[in-house]
């Protein structure tokens, strides 16, 4: 049955089998590595399946990444069914993989006040000339997760979803979020309209379980909390 599956390309096979489709339906941490290079090299030869090239050639360094990390493209080509195109995707995908590996992971910020969320975006929000509404994602320790910008509008307004905040907030594991934005005019006033979004996002998040800590508005000269004045 090994052999016959060896004779037949990738998309002979079960689809279970398949590394595209394996990492599709169960995540990428289920793969091999020889199932890793196979989606890099795309295919095999007439002779093997790209599963079975990359095996060969992880045999080849002692099934040893580091190793495979050393190998050149002249020394990759003499494998067949590797040319100068599949040796440069292996040879890429690996130093991509050393050099995620030297870089510091990012320190997130955490959120406890209105004057730290108010410090974490006023480089975003001072000094333009038109309205901006930016969402904060927090996880369980108010670290942020994630900064996104949702609408930019005029002078005087933007628009603002609430099914886009809570998309976004979802998308990213979301335990609870901050909203923002900025009065070009320099008034720290909310509007009829932002005490609306807030109400609504305020809500929404109720529903969701994701619920909204504070809403700020920046403005060149400081800023407004809806939390700090008892507006929640």
């Amino acid at each position: 049955m090994e052999d016959y599956k060896q004779s037949l390309g990738i998309k002979s096979w079960a689809e279970e089998d398949r590394p595209r489709e394996k990492l599709l339906d169960k995540g990428r941490h289920v793969l091999t590595e020889a199932e890793l290079i196979a989606i890099l090299i795309g295919s095999g030869s007439r002779d093997e399946t790209a599963v079975e090239l990359s095996k060969r050639i992880l045999a080849s360094v002692g099934n040893n990444l580091h190793e495979l990390g050393k190998l050149t493209v002249q020394e990759l080509n003499k494998f067949k069914g590797i040319g100068d195109a599949k040796a440069i995707s292996i040879i890429a995908a690996l130093e991509l993989g050393r050099r995620r590996k030297d870089t510091e992971t990012v320190k997130r910020e955490k959120i406890i006040t209105s004057k730290d969320a108010f410090e974490f975006m006023k480089p975003s929000l001072m000094d333009l000339p038109h309205e901006e509404f930016w969402l904060l994602i927090l996880n369980r320790a108010n670290l942020v997760i994630k900064k996104e910008l949702i609408s930019r509008g005029g002078v005087s307004g933007t628009v603002v979803d609430t099914k886009i905040i809570f998309k976004t907030a979802v998308q990213n594991y979301a335990s609870s979020i901050i909203i923002c934005h900025n009065h070009p005019s320099g008034n720290l006033k909310p509007s009829e309209s932002d005490l609306k979004i807030t109400k609504n996002i305020k809500e929404a998040g109720k529903i969701m379980e994701i619920p909204l800590l504070d809403h700020i508005i920046i403005t060149d000269n400081g800023f407004y909390s809806f939390a700090d004045e008892g507006l929640f």
